[in-house]
């Protein structure tokens, strides 16, 4: 078995250590300080990165009703 749950690991230790490594108001992202622009980045991304992640999750392929039952 693959072991992709540990793929949801990643947007919470990008989110927490980008403003521990860099933790300054220059550079900009997109206008905001870096600290917050970090911070909106990661919370983009979590989404395709949690979608990749059910997406290869072998307990999301088909096989039941859109009741849940399989």
């Amino acid at each position: 078995m693959r072991n992709i749950r540990y793929l949801g690991w990643i947007p919470p230790i990008g989110t927490l250590l980008g403003p521990l490594v860099h933790n300054d108001v220059h550079p900009f992202i997109l206008g905001m300080p870096f600290i917050l622009g970090w911070i909106v980045v990661w919370l983009v991304l979590t989404t395709p990165i949690m979608a990749l992640v059910y997406w290869l999750d072998p307990a999301n392929r088909g096989g039941s009703d859109a009741e849940g039952r399989p």
